[in-house]
């Protein structure tokens, strides 16, 4: 039988689950317009700046999606982030990383919830 500070902490916890699910489509326009500036940068490669903008929001919903209900985008995100912390060393080349984070957002618009891509 749940008691009443289980029920509270679920109550919370729900709370915070459906504050982050409106964030979501905020976060996913972020990305997108973070990508935009790292393409708009020209032949020469993306801005340092603009691929660490892009970097630290794929790493921020790579942290916290799993704990809302959003294991998925979570580790899709996870494994976007370290092919971008790549480019970030010059061990990856930033076009095929690209594709990967338009791959990441096709996914993300039809279902951020989806047990699987």
């Amino acid at each position: 039988m749940a008691t009443v500070t289980d029920q509270e902490f679920r109550a919370r916890m729900q709370a915070l689950c459906d504050k982050f699910a409106a964030t979501v489509p905020v976060t996913l326009d972020k990305i997108t317009r973070a990508l935009a500036a790292c393409r708009a940068d020209g032949p020469d490669g993306p801005d340092a700046a603009h691929l660490h903008e892009l970097h630290e929001l794929l790493h921020g919903v790579a942290g916290t999606a799993g704990t809302f209900g959003y294991g998925t985008l979570g580790q899709y995100c996870r494994n976007v982030e370290q092919q971008m912390r790549a480019v970030l060393a010059g061990q990856a080349e930033w076009p095929a990383v690209a594709d990967q984070v338009d791959a990441l957002l096709r996914w993300a618009a039809r279902d951020p919830r989806a047990p699987s891509w």
